[in-house]
């Protein structure tokens, strides 16, 4: 392999900066243990069911106003972005979370619930088994 390109790859995968720690799927110091993911994600369903699943359907699948969560999930950051701010498509649209404490201080958790249902780590209905 000649060494120019190794040098370029090893640059390109160094220069790459890992997620920010704190970020669901980011590097933190110490791991967090299972019991502590399991509660994120057995909070984030049931923030999503008691604001979310209104319009976007029982576990993030979608409704005929409403897109699917699990699809096609967006990065955190733009995930965040939506949810806070709201979003309006055509005659589409999604108000903003911001101010509602029932869902803003929870992000990250909804946001885990449902990247555990695109992964399908976590099937429908409650996660069974979550401590």
């Amino acid at each position: 392999m000649p060494r120019g390109f190794v040098l370029t790859l090893l640059a390109a995968v160094l220069s790459e900066s890992p997620p920010a720690a704190g970020r669901p799927g980011g590097s933190t110091a110490a791991k967090p243990d299972q019991a502590a993911v399991d509660r994120a994600i057995l909070n984030g369903y049931r923030r999503y069911n008691a604001t979310c699943s209104h319009c976007h359907g029982p576990d993030g699948l979608g409704s005929t106003f409403a897109s699917s969560l699990i699809e096609r999930p967006l990065p955190f950051e733009q995930f965040a972005e939506v949810v806070n701010n709201g979003r309006a498509r055509g005659t589409s649209v999604m108000r903003g979370f911001a101010d509602d404490p029932n869902v803003a201080p929870h992000i990250a958790d909804i946001y885990r619930y449902l990247q555990a249902r695109a992964e399908g780590t976590v099937g429908r209905g409650r996660p069974a088994g979550l401590r």
